[in-house]
């Protein structure tokens, strides 16, 4: 029978013998003598530098050094071969032997003697994989400015349109009401049937919604551009007079472009809504109800926040664009393109909901905005204009800063005005609401084929997001407040049927 296995020893057993065998020899041959050294007589002495070195003594010498190594390479060669099931089905052996190197090499090249040292074998170092290199920030190249001169004005990063769908709003029609709460309007408690019943059954409620400041004509000014109030419009403007000194406030510059000063006026260079719409080739019109006791102002009867603005003054705009209340059922009689995209109706003091009463023997609070309201708002909705890519926004201008029931909360990030004192500090609740700095909780009522009848829009929005609305659907960039990046402009939750 075969026995590979007994092969195998055997072939083992014969190459550890001849491992043995020329081992052996090479440590019982004589020793060498010491290289390029005299030989000594029997009996002469040894220096110290002609005694041989314990190494020298017992090394073989470097013929039998490559004997050994000759015969330990064979026996390599015959274990992997009896071993290796690869090297037994090989057709044959390669053996590669290197040649003993000449012996006066070996001479020439011999070092002196040197006491032996043992060292421990160190172990080779664990190459490790080197972590990625971290990609090194390159600095801006640092410009730095003259002493002296003040830094160049920060320039609006160029505004884009938002990426989700809006509405293909064509003609937007703003009533702008007085004072009144979220509560006393849209409410369970609400006296108003009409606003908080026939007309929240047809559009879209948004309860969360704030207006910016304390005053009437301080929100109306914010609506249309953006800015924040002065003592005298935040008061009503008891003096007409322009803002003084009317300038940017630096820490706007490039930004909300915030005017500083006292009056009411603001300058030319303040931009406005409707000033951003005739630039873009659009059309607005102002409907502003007379008060019992006319007050003209330079561009039509008041209350009108346009007056508040040379730059809808100076151009004759304001002038050319304002209206009485009378005239809108005339031009909403035309074709849809005869209507301007944008309509601004101001009630009277009689017809705003305000509580305080506008004459004696007229009516006040709610009962006379919902008169004003059941005249017009049917107006609207049977024009072509409206059918036609039409949206009705009603709101009121503040909330109730006095009475029983005072609200000055505020929300949405309403910034500290650099006109006013700072407000009281208080911490908003997880919403973002505080209980001071603004105006108060107010409501806003969206009627339009690109809302649902009768949902609820929970998001909080407030006066600057609405401008901020305005300006994405007419594709107008924002200005002062609204442009802040943190004001929410209103989006697929408030436009909730922009398939229809």
């Amino acid at each position: 029978m075969n026995d590979p296995g007994g092969q195998t020893r055997r072939s083992v057993e014969a190459a550890k013998a001849a491992v043995l065998a020329t081992w052996l020899k090479a440590r019982n041959s004589p020793p060498r003598p010491p290289a390029n050294t005299a030989e000594k007589g029997d009996g002469a002495e040894e220096g110290p530098e002609e005694e041989r070195s314990l190494l020298d003594r017992y090394m073989p010498t470097p013929q039998a050094a490559g004997v050994a190594v000759m015969a330990l390479l064979a026996a390599g060669v015959i274990l992997g071969a009896v071993t290796d099931p690869l090297a037994q089905s090989a057709g044959g052996w390669t053996i590669l032997v290197s040649a003993p190197t000449p012996k006066h090499e070996v001479e020439a090249a011999e070092p002196e003697p040197a006491e032996e040292v043992f060292e421990e074998e160190e172990e080779a170092p664990i190459a490790e994989t080197a972590p990625a290199p971290t990609p090194v920030a390159v600095p801006e190249e640092i410009v730095e400015e003259p002493a002296g001169e003040a830094p160049p004005p920060k320039e609006k990063a160029p505004f884009e349109l938002p990426e989700a769908t809006l509405p293909p709003v064509t003609h937007l029609f703003m009533i702008v009401l007085g004072e009144g709460s979220y509560e006393t309007a849209f409410g369970k408690g609400s006296t108003a049937p009409y606003l908080s019943k026939t007309l929240a059954e047809t559009g879209e409620v948004l309860e969360n919604y704030y207006a910016v400041t304390q005053g009437i004509l301080a929100n109306e000014i914010a609506l249309l551009s953006g800015q924040g109030p002065t003592p005298q419009t935040a008061a009503g403007c008891p003096e007409y007079a322009d803002i003084s000194p009317g300038t940017v406030d630096p820490a706007t510059v490039g930004s909300t472009e915030q005017v500083e000063g006292t009056g009411c006026v603001y300058p030319a260079a303040t931009a406005t809504v409707l000033g951003q719409l005739k630039a873009a080739g659009q059309t607005w019109k102002a409907y502003v109800e007379s008060p019992p006791a006319a007050t003209q102002l330079p561009c039509g009867p008041g209350p009108n926040p346009l007056a508040d603005f040379h730059s809808l003054l100076d151009n004759g705009e304001c002038a050319e664009s304002t209206v009485g209340l009378d005239q809108l059922a005339a031009d909403l009689s035309r074709t849809s393109t005869e209507v301007p995209a944008l309509s601004y109706i101001v009630p009277n003091a009689c017809h705003n909901g305000s509580e305080a009463p506008c004459a004696p023997g007229q009516p006040a609070g709610l009962a006379g905005a919902e008169a004003f309201l059941s005249s017009v708002v049917p107006e609207i909705e049977e024009s072509a204009a409206y059918k036609v890519g039409g949206m009705i926004a009603i709101t009121f201008a503040q909330a109730p800063q006095t009475g029983a029931a005072p609200d000055s909360s505020a929300c949405c990030a309403t910034p500290e005005y650099p006109n006013l004192p700072p407000a009281a500090a208080a911490e908003p609740n997880p919403k973002g609401v505080r209980p001071a700095g603004g105006g108060g909780r107010v409501g806003m009522l969206l009627l339009s084929p690109y809302v649902l009848a009768g949902s609820v829009a929970e998001g909080y929005f407030n006066h600057f997001s609405f401008l901020r609305s305005v300006e994405e659907l007419f594709g107008l960039t924002p200005l002062g407040y609204a442009a802040e990046p943190v004001v929410q402009a209103f989006d697929e939750s408030v436009y909730n049927n922009i398939e229809s």
